[in-house]
């Protein structure tokens, strides 16, 4: 049994340079979609969530992992991001 949570454990270290769920920046605050999409197949990091923020004028960023559960609320200044199973970008767009 402790083989395999160590085991699906494992995977969740490659997110460690993915900051927290949903992270707080200053910015414009209204999201916008333009341009986002070049950012498809990039690795997830902060540096890259910085780079999302400023881009879309969003106040926050929200990781999606796969197979995480959502709230299906919109706010016109969350950016989410939803990663592959490789902690890579597969989507970006505001709500």
């Amino acid at each position: 049994m402790r083989e395999l949570i160590a085991l699906a454990v494992l995977p969740l270290a490659a997110c460690a340079t993915v900051p927290a769920q949903e992270v707080a920046i200053a910015g414009a605050g209204e999201c916008l979609n333009e341009g986002l999409d070049r950012f498809v197949g990039q690795p997830a990091t902060a540096e890259l969530a910085r780079e999302l923020l400023q881009l879309s004028g969003a106040k926050t960023v929200q990781w999606i992992q796969p197979g995480m559960m959502v709230t299906m609320d919109y706010r016109s200044d969350r950016l989410r991001i939803t990663l592959d199973t490789g902690n890579r970008v597969e989507r970006a767009r505001c709500g």
